[in-house]
């Protein structure tokens, strides 16, 4: 891969352990990888002026549903606490198929994109009519972003007492048979990996004790990280003391979910003995703050998490609860939640970068690679026009969070440049959005 150099750079922001932040700087890029950092710096490759513009390293995003991007503002779903909202797309879900999964995934990989995201996990949980891991995981490929799919499963439907209809749900054997299947098709451990995969059973209301314990055996053994959504509301809570005698926390550490290659989405309603839980076993939160907002789900208790060392990233989570994909923005979200909590003083700019950066990178069990502008670490970067309407009058850095820009001018994964000027590259987005429209058109039908 040849070289390329970001030159004169307005600021540099490196997240690194010491928080370096460098004016006027230049980043060479070689063979994916961050070779140097400074000033003066040259090439023989490729040179993208970087003048006016803030460097940080690429966003990255611990928690979304791709395939919901085709379902983003159904109308009964609008107004609709967690179970409800469940309830009312489960059906429309059921009508999915292969080419919902793949076209749903690049506009979702897509907006994270234009939103400054280099890197992103999925939860995948349904599979109809056909559709796999393996149609979101094509859909990556061709959009270039650093991908964590996880392989999610349902497996108790409505004639047992859980949420979804049985058409959507699978038996326990296919699951344990398709999780084995898709680690070893797709799971890459090497270094600067573009594909790794993780299980992921949906939800304690959604699997058996017996699944969950199963998986947490079968990714362990398989040497993959662990993912599913814990604790997200008081309806969550009431189910989990009604059903399992316990708080969402003591039925994750029974079943053996907790631990440095677990993480947990929300976690909104964690108690102070769970925190204290996950700070011990090094279990991973990703907060979804837009989400939590959009179905009342409350505000979690991050810098409470944060103050007693727990990991924690950020997440946009799906696209019919947030309703968009935009990392940026909901990195101000998490700091203007944080604030009405705790009071002004409790999280800064730099808190909020922090999760959506190498918070994100530990999460996803990337922290000696990502979520840093290091030498030696992967060149994924994301580069923000300070010169924008909405940096106008820019005194420091932390403009980016607190007032934008929320759109990157130019994102490189791995030395490859997805966005230039503020389009993708990397694909053909137009005929991209337009395959999703008609998808769409075709569910409402």
């Amino acid at each position: 891969m040849p070289e390329t150099l970001i030159k004169a750079a307005r600021h540099i922001v490196t997240m690194d352990d010491e928080r370096t932040e460098i004016a006027h700087g230049d980043i060479l890029i070689r063979d994916g990888v961050i070779a140097d950092i400074g000033k003066d710096l040259t090439t023989t490759g490729e040179t993208v002026l970087a003048e006016g513009c803030l460097v940080t390293p690429g966003l990255i995003n611990t928690h979304h549903h791709m395939f919901q991007t085709l379902t983003r503002a159904v109308p009964d779903a609008q107004n609709a606490l967690l179970f409800n909202w469940l309830e009312t797309l489960y059906p429309i879900w059921a009508r999915f198929g292969p080419e919902e999964m793949f076209t749903s995934t690049q506009i979702g990989l897509a907006e994270l994109a234009l939103s400054g995201c280099s890197m992103s996990s999925d939860h995948l949980y349904l599979y109809p009519n056909g559709a796999q891991l393996d149609d979101t995981i094509a859909a990556a490929r061709e959009v270039g972003l650093r991908f964590h799919a996880t392989r999610g499963s349902m497996s108790i439907g409505q004639s047992k007492g859980g949420l979804p209809p049985d058409m959507l749900v699978e038996t326990e054997t296919q699951i344990l048979e398709d999780c084995i299947r898709v680690v070893d098709a797709f799971h890459d451990d090497a270094p600067g990996a573009m594909v790794r995969v993780g299980l992921a059973p949906c939800s304690p209301f959604s699997v058996s004790t017996e699944l969950m314990r199963e998986t947490a055996v079968l990714g362990r053994d398989k040497g993959v990280r662990l993912h599913t959504h814990l604790a997200e509301n008081d309806e969550d809570i009431a189910y989990s003391i009604l059903h399992y005698g316990c708080r969402p926390g003591q039925y994750a550490e029974q079943l053996g979910w907790v631990g440095s290659d677990v993480w947990h989405a929300h976690c909104v309603k964690l108690d102070a003995s769970e925190i204290d839980l996950f700070a011990q076993t090094g279990t991973g939160v990703s907060h979804c703050p837009c989400s939590n907002c959009r179905l009342g789900s409350g505000i979690a208790p991050i810098r409470a998490m944060m103050d007693a060392a727990v990991d924690v990233g950020l997440g946009v989570d799906g696209s019919a609860s947030n309703d968009t994909g935009n990392l940026a923005a909901e990195a101000r979200q998490a700091l203007l939640l944080q604030r009405v909590a705790n009071g002004a003083k409790s999280f800064s700019p730099y808190d909020a970068l922090e999760i959506a950066t190498r918070g994100g990178a530990k999460v996803l069990g990337r922290e000696n690679e990502c979520g840093q502008i290091k030498t030696g670490f992967r060149a994924d970067l994301a580069l923000w026009d300070m010169t924008d309407v909405s940096a106008a009058g820019t005194w420091n850095p932390a403009a980016l969070v607190l007032s934008g820009p929320n759109r990157v001018q130019h994102l490189f994964v791995e030395g490859r440049q997805i966005v230039r000027d503020g389009q993708i590259i990397s694909f053909d987005l137009e005929a991209a959005i337009k395959t999703q429209n008609r998808l769409a058109v075709r569910l409402m039908e």
